[in-house]
C-alpha cells in the first residue's frame, strides 16, 4: 500500500509515468483505477499502464505548477511538455487507501493530434 496524503499520491503517480517508471507507477494504482482523458478512457491498473506507456513516449517531462488537495482528492495543475508544446493541463484524482482509484485529465489534445 502506498502512503501519504491524496497530494503527494497524485504527484507520486505522474511523476512516475512522466519519468518513464512504470513500476512505480503500477505501485501506486488501485487495481480497479478507471482513468479518463481526451484522447482515451481505460479500466484497471494494467490498462491503465499500458495507455499512458504509449503517452508517456510523446512527454518529455511534467511541470508541476500547483497541487490542491482536500479529502480523498488531488488536482494537479501542471504543463505537460512535448516536443510539439507545452500543454497545460488538470488531472483530477481520487485516491482510496493510499492509492490512486481515478484519474480524470484535462487538457487541448490538438498540438498532439495535429
Amino acid at each position: 500500500m502506498t502512503t501519504g496524503d491524496p497530494g503527494s499520491v497524485a504527484r507520486r503517480c505522474l511523476e512516475a509515468w512522466t519519468g518513464g517508471d512504470f513500476e512505480t507507477l503500477r505501485s501506486v494504482l488501485a487495481d480497479d483505477v478507471s482513468f479518463l482523458g481526451p484522447l482515451g478512457e481505460t479500466q484497471g491498473a494494467d490498462a491503465y499502464v499500458e495507455g499512458i506507456r504509449g503517452f508517456a513516449a510523446m512527454v518529455e517531462r511534467a511541470e508541476i505548477r500547483e497541487v490542491i488537495a482536500d479529502g480523498d482528492q488531488a488536482v494537479l495543475i501542471y504543463d505537460l511538455v512535448t516536443p510539439e508544446a507545452g500543454l497545460p493541463t488538470a488531472g483530477w484524482y481520487r485516491i482510496r487507501d493510499g492509492k490512486v482509484a481515478s484519474v480524470r485529465a484535462f487538457f487541448d489534445p490538438r498540438p498532439l493530434t495535429g
